[in-house]
């Protein structure tokens, strides 16, 4: 007789970009070409120090856009096997693996009831609290919570 293979839950995680690489382009033209037209119309009118804060300004305009693209790069799984859970975290060329007993393991969520704000959400085990899916949203995090929650527990037979 086979042996039943355990029941495998993988969740993974990843922040939400709405812009791609296009629409960046896009944005990124259009503030370069703006830059360009003011900037133009300032040495024209011999007002020449402003070109280069307008210079200063798609340079940070294009360090912002560096930033949250290279932040979107991350990611979080998650993955319920047996008595084992997994999380894995993944950056650029780094990868981080935990791994904690299911049995021991508590899924908990900060919550402010009077103010009703949701706040961080940690995996517990041994003392031990690892802060999870901090780039995701309130709500995501909250239904994110409920489903580790349902997924650790396991039913006893």
């Amino acid at each position: 007789m086979a042996e039943a293979k355990p029941n495998i839950t993988q969740i993974t995680l990843r922040p939400h970009r709405s812009l791609g690489s296009f629409g960046l382009k896009l944005v990124l033209g259009a503030i370069v070409a703006v830059n360009l037209l003011i900037a133009a119309l300032c040495w024209a009118y011999h007002a020449w120090p402003v070109f280069g804060f307008l210079g200063l300004d798609v340079l940070l305009a294009f360090a912002g856009f560096w930033l949250n693209n290279r932040a979107a790069e991350r990611r979080e799984q998650i993955i319920i096997e047996g008595d084992a859970v997994r999380l894995l975290r993944e950056r650029r060329n780094s990868r981080r693996e935990m791994q904690f007993n299911r049995r021991w393991l508590r899924v908990e969520l900060e919550v402010d009831e009077p103010r009703e704000l949701v706040g961080r959400l940690f995996l517990v085990s041994h003392g031990r609290r690892t802060e999870i899916a901090s780039f995701l949203g309130a709500d995501e995090r909250q239904a994110l919570a409920e489903t580790l929650k349902a997924a650790i527990i396991r039913p006893k037979i």
